[in-house]
């Protein structure tokens, strides 16, 4: 079988169209904690066509949508606060993509400096079908815990997926602000 390689967005090729296969589609963050003892949380901004909307995170403990339903739309599978591994992913059902206005997948910066360059991070998103598809965090700014990396939206029988890489000094708030969710923030710490 022959190895996919990736489609890489940028800056210049921000956007792709993906198809609503039934399945999974798995969107990873990955990466290197021996060069920055950095704790990264993969997280996601969601919002659903019935307009009921929140915020997948480990922080908190909010793992799914539904959270603790038996069908979660979205998931987040753990927690790596190392770096070391696979790192972390969340899963999206596709089988339930009509349900989904929109996603706004992130990274937030847990524990450790705020070294974006150091970390190499890179977001991975795993269609059903066809070629992963990689957004890399990279025109890193040293001061940011928050960086809004990719916005997956669904139109018509597609997913679109555009690049973000922005990144947010004032944290989660801000980024609610620039995107309008409209969510409530307060601290919260990890269960």
């Amino acid at each position: 079988m022959a190895v996919r390689r990736p489609v890489v967005l940028t800056k210049d090729d921000p956007r792709i169209s993906i198809p609503r296969d039934r399945g999974q589609m798995v969107i990873n963050l990955s990466w290197n904690a021996r060069q920055a003892p950095i704790d990264l949380d993969l997280c996601c901004l969601w919002e659903l066509t019935d307009g009921a909307k929140g915020c997948v995170q480990a922080l908190g403990g909010k793992f799914t949508v539904p959270r603790n339903g038996p069908d979660p739309i979205i998931a987040l599978d753990r927690d790596d606060r190392r770096g070391e591994g696979a790192g972390e992913n969340i899963r999206v059902d596709m089988g339930q993509a009509d349900r989904i206005r929109r996603i706004l997948v992130f990274a937030h910066i847990y524990d450790g400096v705020p070294n974006w360059a150091a970390a190499d991070a890179v977001a991975t998103v795993r269609p059903v079908s066809g070629p992963p598809i990689e957004v890399k965090l990279d025109q890193a700014n040293p001061h940011a815990r928050v960086c809004a990396i990719a916005m997956v939206q669904g139109v018509g029988g597609e997913l679109r997926i555009r690049r973000e890489v922005r990144y947010f000094v004032r944290g989660h708030r801000a980024m609610d602000a620039a995107y309008g969710w409209g969510l409530g923030w307060g601290s919260g710490r990890k269960v």
